[in-house]
């Protein structure tokens, strides 16, 4: 049986009276890497900040090390998540920079309770809720896990998951694929591909912040495409009421032959699957199968130096059992998204776009414009189906 396991540690101890000594890891198959942070208490500031590479997939990853420092002087206080994505994210790495907004929240957690104790000095028989509770509340963040506090000085987040992200390389905006893609906001357009945590670990942002940033940046409708996740229709339509935003579920799931997005299909997988079986299991179901960035990782060193030309890339074997091909994703290369739309001529496949978004500022970088106003799931697959879609870059 093929199996996946994703581990994340972030643990703080104070060293001195004067600052935190944070750690955090991510350890999983394909991925190692870790960051080490000296912060101090009183006001969360970055003193200094240093990453490692234990394993990774392509030489981008090392690169990222280079422009950790950025972060220094960060005030690792509530909000800081989107600098964060700003900086770390886009010119650093993804992995380092949720990694980083881990350590901003356990920062504040175990801030919180250095100040506890302090405050017991003067009376003994205050509770951390009560302290709190007079703080306004507990620190804020997304990831509920950073506000687990110990009785002692350090505190520990630890999760683990069946997932797999890539680096981000540099900002999406120089990330365009050549021939141009069409910039259309007609039609009906859906962001294909979106994550949100809690329902992806490796997300940042909520439905809600997602979904806000879909409406500002005109959108029409995005799909939940978190990991090996089934969302239900209950909990979608309650989505939909509240925030008065079109929502279709979706799935990305892992296959032995790389990540598919799944739209008609809602079967739990908590597996590496293998894409023949997942295949039929979607079409007994009715359901729409896209390769999801087939080419991630592939373009390192240049077609050339890899032999792999548009033709033999036509071969894999993973095309015999997708419906489409996304041609346009916000997570990889120029060269990457050129060779999936060949691929995708050559084959004579449909194209879809999305924007692989893991927090607010990259949704709709990509998406995809229906003809028609989609008001429905069924209806979704149905066009997907009847290849009525474009990808298009739709918001820079």
């Amino acid at each position: 049986m093929l199996e996946f396991m994703r581990n994340k540690r972030v643990s703080v101890a104070r060293k001195d009276p004067e600052t935190f000594s944070i750690q955090a890891e991510l350890d999983d198959s394909i991925y190692s890497l870790s960051l080490f942070l000296r912060v101090r208490i009183r006001d969360l500031k970055c003193l200094s900040i240093k990453g490692e590479w234990r394993r990774w997939t392509t030489p981008e990853c090392p690169r990222a090390l280079g422009f950790l420092d950025q972060a220094e002087g960060f005030i690792l206080g509530p909000g800081i998540e989107g600098r964060i994505h700003k900086t770390l994210g886009r010119t650093s790495c993804r992995h380092f920079a949720n990694l980083m907004i881990e350590c901003a929240r356990a920062a504040q957690a175990t801030q919180a309770m250095v100040q506890w104790e302090q405050a017991k000095e003067t009376d003994p028989d205050m509770t951390l809720k009560a302290f709190m509770a007079g703080k306004g509340g507990p620190p804020q963040g997304g990831n509920p896990c950073a506000d687990g506090l110990n009785n002692g000085v350090e505190s520990c987040v630890g999760e683990r998951n069946k997932d797999v992200r890539s680096c981000a390389e540099r900002p999406n905006n120089d990330n365009k694929p050549g021939p141009t893609p069409e910039r259309d906001k007609s039609g009906f357009v859906v962001d294909l591909h979106i994550h949100t945590f809690p329902a992806s670990a490796c997300a940042s942002d909520s439905v809600e912040a997602m979904v806000g940033s879909a409406r500002e940046r005109g959108l029409d409708a995005l799909c939940l495409t978190d990991h090996n996740h089934v969302w239900s229709q209950q909990d979608v339509d309650r989505l939909m009421d509240r925030l008065n935003f079109r929502i279709f579920r979706g799935n990305e799931i892992m296959t032995d032959q790389g990540d598919m997005l799944v739209f008609g299909f809602h079967q739990a997988i908590d597996r590496v699957i293998k894409l023949r079986e997942l295949a039929g299991l979607v079409e007994t179901a009715g359901g729409f199968i896209i390769a999801a960035h087939p080419f991630r990782g592939f373009l390192t060193f240049g077609t050339g130096q890899l032999g792999l030309t548009p033709q033999k890339a036509m071969e894999r074997e993973m095309f015999n059992h997708v419906h489409a091909i996304e041609t346009l994703n916000g997570k990889v290369t120029q060269k990457e998204n050129r060779l999936a739309a060949q691929v995708a001529e050559g084959l004579g496949l449909p194209c879809t776009g999305g924007s692989d978004a893991h927090d607010v500022s990259n949704v709709g970088i990509y998406a995809t414009r229906f003809n028609d106003a989609l008001a429905n799931e069924q209806e979704l697959v149905e066009a997907l189906r009847a290849g009525a879609c474009a990808p298009v870059l739709f918001f820079t």
